[in-house]
């Protein structure tokens, strides 16, 4: 009887949570709301920045702060055009004084940048640009609250249930910071590269730097992909697709720049 109602709940909410991204016009299955996701984002953002800032983890190198804050306020900007609602949001950068090579930007705008990634690979801010654009199409994309409605699968029927009594979910942090842990799917992987190249070029930063910083992931896999590659499509395979977007790339970024 247990498995009859989930299931049954699963079928409702999915018959109710089938939405249509604005941005990339793909059929996606939610089940939180652009608000909820948010909401719990914002909670778990402000968890990772205060434990980090305890520990002597957040950035003071001031040059540093200033050249991460300088570039994603250019891709801010450029998201607003790309999709409207997203100039509501509370952006926030945080730069992470950590050896990972890792990058990510949570719904609402919530984003953070590791030290590891730009020192150890020695980015340019064309590269850096391609890294944050990247992380923020996710959020654009809404493939945050996919993630989150994964997590939310993982811990039960409960909060399936939760969903569908319409109960307040922005006490579920928590969710936010296992959907952090859950890798995107191949699919969203792709549509961030493409959406992502974009807002750089939009934003005046050289399309061809999408190819010179996954050359330099790829060369930093050594005997095992870091972090941010752990759940990505191949290097080649993403090189290739980025090497075909550049040419249509190319007139958006020039625009910008003049």
């Amino acid at each position: 009887m247990k498995i009859q109602l989930l299931l049954t709940a699963l079928l409702a909410t999915s018959l109710v949570a089938c939405q249509t991204n604005p941005v990339s016009g793909r059929s996606q299955l939610v089940l939180v709301s652009e608000e909820q996701a948010q909401a719990s984002s914002a909670q778990a953002y402000a968890q990772t920045v205060n434990e980090a800032q305890k520990k002597g983890k957040l950035s003071t190198d001031a040059a540093l702060n200033a050249r991460v804050k300088r570039i994603t306020d250019r891709l801010i900007t450029q998201a607003g055009t790309m999709y409207p609602p997203s100039r509501s949001w509370k952006w926030s950068v945080a730069v992470i004084d950590e050896p990972t090579l890792n990058a990510w930007c949570m719904p609402g705008g919530k984003m953070a940048i590791y030290t590891g990634i730009i020192t150890k690979l020695k980015l340019t801010d064309d590269e850096i640009a391609q890294v944050m654009g990247h992380e923020i199409s996710h959020a654009l994309l809404g493939h945050g609250r996919e993630r989150m409605s994964r997590a939310m699968a993982t811990q039960g029927g409960l909060q399936i249930g939760s969903i569908l009594a319409g109960r307040d979910l922005t006490v579920l942090a928590p969710v936010a910071d296992i959907a952090l842990t859950l890798p995107n799917s191949r699919e969203s992987e792709s549509e961030a590269d493409r959406y992502g190249i974009e807002l750089a070029a939009r934003a005046g930063y050289d399309p061809h730097a999408a190819i010179s910083l996954w050359e330099k992931m790829s060369q930093a896999s050594g005997n095992g992909p870091p972090q941010f590659l752990s759940t990505h499509p191949a290097p080649s395979n993403r090189i290739q697709a980025l090497n075909a977007l550049v040419p249509k790339m190319m007139p958006i970024y020039e625009k910008a720049r003049n």
